[in-house]
């Protein structure tokens, strides 16, 4: 694939309520959400087998740039054999037959294929973050303010619809663990640090195909990966900081790419005197510490894929800390019963059915500008305000 510009990637990348079908879900004959992915790499793979797993939906698109990519999505996403393909995600948005898109593509695409899946009128999941830059994000956030109302408009972060995240949200929210005073985000994981880098691809396709590594195509680190922390502190918190501060770099040399920092700390200022930390670090050998912590006047949650916590006075605390024999501070605990993204996936389909949607584009894409501000503040080594970052596109 000769010349695969920025400019080519962006051409073509990446309880029901029963009512008559035909009239629901478009030209469909049965009531089965038919669904199309654009984009067919690692995640569009991932989350497009969750979506294909749900008994209420059916895949009936696929589209990548990339023959190899789709090749993986015909043989790995269940139906994916009988699917049309589309080489150019303009022509499977203008399939009226599909009521549903999933947008994996690179980051740096998801302005552009949200505005258009937005102005085809489908109901979208759009991975996370919102954009890559301070600019894309604004488009996004332009084209869901004026989305079909009817549509659910929802993004990757996950938390949002986990169980063991709702139920801390209704610990918070109903003053259990007293005044939120802050918010902590870990984003601690990684093998060890590469030392050298050999990209299968021709030339023409490298940047495109390892697109994580390059700050106009992801964003960075801290935009790609730390987003969901950065959303999870943003939602307990119920507004977007107004200012943040932080220190970043890199332990070790870069073998490819462009990223500043392989390990930062951010501190954001929330309305109403709240704090939010995060804490990343990349290249742990190994060693993982996901997870976000909320602090209160009486009392502290913490959240995680994989488990919730709630921790209160001593006195009052009828279980024991299972990590610790010593703490008598743990009140409730529950482990997730599933990976969460099945959760989010779940949710995304129970609003098209129930035709109950929710469009989640203006906080999605504050969550990414928050990561955006915090990458200006470590990078800068200053404060930086929410109008300043604002201003800067």
């Amino acid at each position: 694939m000769a010349n695969l510009t920025r400019r080519h990637a962006l051409a073509g990348a990446a309880n029901f309520i029963i009512l008559k079908p035909e009239t629901v879900f478009g030209s469909q004959a049965n009531s089965a959400v038919s669904f199309g992915v654009i984009g067919t790499g690692g995640r569009g793979v991932y989350v497009g087998t969750h979506m294909a797993n749900d008994s209420r939906t059916r895949l009936t698109a696929i589209c990548d740039v990339f023959p190899d990519r789709i090749d993986a999505a015909k043989t790995r996403i269940p139906g994916g054999d009988k699917a049309k393909v589309f080489r150019n995600y303009k022509d499977l948005l203008g399939d009226a037959g599909i009521d549903a898109v999933l947008i994996a593509t690179p980051v740096f695409l998801h302005p552009e294929h949200f505005e258009a899946a937005v102005n085809a009128r489908k109901h979208i999941y759009c991975e996370k973050p919102a954009g890559a830059d301070v600019a894309g994000v604004k488009r996004l956030i332009r084209a869901g303010a004026r989305a079909d109302k009817s549509k659910t408009i929802q993004f990757g972060y996950q938390q949002q619809f986990s169980p063991e995240y709702l139920r801390a949200m209704e610990i918070l929210k109903t003053g259990k663990i007293g005044q939120l005073t802050m918010v902590n985000s870990f984003w601690i994981l990684g093998g060890t640090p590469p030392t050298g880098f050999k990209s299968p691809y021709p030339p023409e396709e490298q940047k495109l195909r390892h697109w994580g590594w390059w700050r106009d195509y992801s964003g960075g680190p801290i935009v790609e990966q730390d987003c969901h922390g950065v959303d999870t502190m943003n939602w307990y918190a119920g507004a977007h900081p107004t200012k943040a501060v932080g220190r970043g770099g890199l332990r070790y040399p870069l073998a490819y790419g462009d990223w500043t920092s392989d390990h930062h700390n951010v501190v954001y200022y929330y309305p109403n005197k709240v704090e939010g930390w995060l804490l990343s670090i990349k290249h742990t050998a190994g060693f993982r510490d996901v997870k976000e912590q909320l602090y209160g006047s009486q009392g502290m949650l913490e959240t995680a894929r994989t488990y919730f916590r709630w921790h209160g006075p001593t006195q009052t605390a009828p279980l024991k800390n299972a990590d610790d024999l010593a703490d008598r501070s743990l009140i409730e605990k529950a482990e997730s019963k599933r990976e969460i993204t099945i959760d989010a996936v779940e949710a995304f389909f129970t609003s098209i059915v129930n035709r109950k949607p929710y469009n989640m584009a203006q906080s999605s894409g504050e969550s990414t500008l928050t990561a955006l501000m915090g990458r200006m503040a470590f990078e800068t080594g200053r404060e930086v305000t929410w109008d300043e970052m604002m201003k800067s596109a």
